[in-house]
């Protein structure tokens, strides 16, 4: 038995927001069906876990196949209490599944003391994340864990969640741990099967959970389900079926569905799905293939189409990341002021000339072209330090009058001293630098030069470099290459937006600038100043090798 660390109880506001996003019945069918539990074996023999039934979206089916496997194998219900582990954090959903499965268990003939007892014995209301766990006791992990942040949570719980498990980690959401214990309770060979946002796979904050799967574990199928219409109310959740066996890795399924994935669309890829030989099926509702392993450690894990992953990887093997010791490239984001009223005023106050830094933002690229739209940022740093407000009297002068909100910001009660301070300090060489710029978010790529006039502001990220001709590798950035690994790595808005940021802007590979051909350094050259993306395109396809025509809109044809 696995022995808590931490000892916490709490009693969660019934009526607020604990991640609850209820399952449609066919995709929790496609579920039991994918990882087998099916009324066709003897499930009073397996052990099923539930870590968050809510309502019993997951559990009453789960008692429904048990109930009918039973009859199959001419086993009595009344000898299955330990056959499902479920568990909510509210007593009043828990008591709702309870009195749903009694009313369940009646109608197949059972005594109302023995669907009393089953019902008490398989629910328990209480915090999965803070419960003693039996280890690899569970053949089937299986539900939707909470979509809620760590934050969100009363701060002794997250600390005794973080406690607890610890893939939890930065600004973790709290499905992390839900992922974490359910895969050390499953036997060998056991299964865990989650309808959970993917986001962990491609953030920061999923880097321990990557690793622990990837470790030790087999991620044998992923459903992706972004578009698909899953839950019973409309949720920006990103989510996959994610199942995960405890094993050795072998090969992975893989489906990308789409709007019109449904109920049909599930049972047409389900035998295929559940291991069933020879090609994938092909649907207008989804892509499905095979990959012949995952991926592994802790890294950002990339997404995508099969074809698009194994172009992915192929550049990957040959190429370098863009930000590159070895050519002098960097990535980085522009300056947070922490309080961009104060510190980037409509109107330009009576300051020193030399503490007015021309700031430049994403609106003032929006047409390709720097176009300037006369702010400043009222720089307190001068050479990597804060300026002596002595020295600048009309500078200090008009922080004062701002005093009470910069002395109210967190980076100002953290160090009262330096109370007029932005979040970021000012690099006093990166506004004369030639710089590629690219705003945050985007449909896709929009890298723009600035020959060294202007401050990025943080909505921005840059690109700087000492071998490489700019305007050639904005070509480069400016080409669906850019959109293929962007668009794998990062975590897509609603509508499709990619978000450039610098975790993904690195996962970017590119040629070796001394090795490419003089033609093909004009025909970026000219794309990028024509801002023709399909030019870049086809001229990036020379770059690194590969058919032009393979790419449209960062998608592998």
């Amino acid at each position: 038995m696995r022995v808590p660390r931490t000892m916490v109880t709490w009693s969660p506001d019934p009526d607020g927001d604990h991640g609850q996003v209820f399952t449609r019945r066919w995709v929790v069918d496609f579920m039991l069906d994918i990882v087998g539990y099916e009324p066709s074996a003897n499930l009073a023999d397996k052990v099923v876990v539930e870590p968050s039934c809510g309502c019993g979206a997951f559990i009453l089916p789960i008692v429904e196949r048990l109930i009918e496997s039973c009859k199959t194998h001419n086993v009595a219900l009344a000898e299955t209490e330990k056959a499902i582990r479920a568990f909510d954090l509210l007593e009043h959903n828990a008591e709702v599944t309870r009195k749903a499965i009694r009313a369940k268990l009646l109608d197949t003939g059972e005594s109302e003391l023995v669907a009393d007892r089953l019902a008490e014995g398989w629910v328990t209301a209480g915090d999965f994340l803070l419960t003693e766990h039996p280890v690899e006791s569970a053949d089937f992990v299986i539900g939707n864990p909470p979509y809620i942040r760590l934050e969100d949570v009363p701060a002794k719980v997250g600390e005794a969640y973080r406690s607890e498990c610890d893939t939890m980690r930065g600004r973790a959401d709290v499905y992390v741990g839900f992922f974490e214990q359910g895969l050390a309770q499953l036997k060998p060979d056991g299964k865990l099967a989650f309808i959970c946002a993917d986001r962990w796979m491609h953030n920061q904050y999923g880097a321990r959970l990557r690793k622990f799967v990837s470790d030790d574990y087999a991620v044998d199928t992923v459903v992706v389900m972004h578009d698909v219409d899953a839950f019973e109310e409309d949720v920006s959740a990103y989510p996959a079926v994610t199942i995960v066996r405890n094993g050795a890795q072998k090969r992975t399924r893989l489906v990308h569905a789409n709007d019109r994935f449904d109920s049909a669309s599930a049972r047409k890829v389900l035998p295929w799905v559940q291991g069933g030989r020879g090609r994938a099926p092909k649907s207008d509702a989804f892509e499905a293939g095979q990959l012949s392993g995952w991926f592994e450690g802790p890294a950002l894990w990339p997404s995508g189409s099969l074809k698009a992953l194994a172009l992915i990887a192929d550049l990957e093997a040959r190429f370098a990341p863009l930000e590159d010791a070895a050519t002098g490239t960097r990535v980085g984001i522009g300056v947070a002021s922490g309080c961009d009223r104060v510190y980037i005023p409509d109107e330009v106050p009576d300051v020193e000339g030399d503490r007015l830094l021309p700031l430049i933002g994403s609106k003032d690229i929006s047409s390709g072209r720097p176009q300037w739209d006369q702010r400043y940022l009222l720089n307190p740093w001068k050479d990597g330090s804060l300026v002596d407000l002595a020295e600048y009297p009309k500078l200090a002068a008009y922080y004062e009058q701002h005093e009470a909100v910069l002395k109210g910001r967190h980076v100002a009660k953290k160090r009262p001293a330096t109370w007029h301070r932005t979040i970021d300090k000012v690099d006093p060489s990166l506004q004369a630098q030639a710089k590629l710029l690219l705003p945050d978010m985007k449909a896709s790529a929009h890298p723009v030069l600035d020959r060294g006039e202007y401050y990025p502001h943080h909505n921005l990220y840059f690109v700087v470099s000492r071998d490489w001709d700019l305007e050639v590798l904005g070509g480069l950035l400016l080409s669906d290459f850019a959109n293929l690994f962007v668009g794998a790595y990062c975590v897509k808005m609603r509508g499709g937006t990619y978000r450039f940021q610098a975790q993904y802007l690195r996962k970017i590979r590119v040629p070796d600038p001394a090795r490419l051909s003089p033609a093909t350094a004009d025909a970026l050259r000219s794309a990028f100043a024509d801002r023709d993306a399909q030019a870049a395109t086809e001229a990036a396809c020379s770059a690194y090798g590969v058919k032009f025509g393979c790419l449209v809109e960062g998608e592998v044809l």
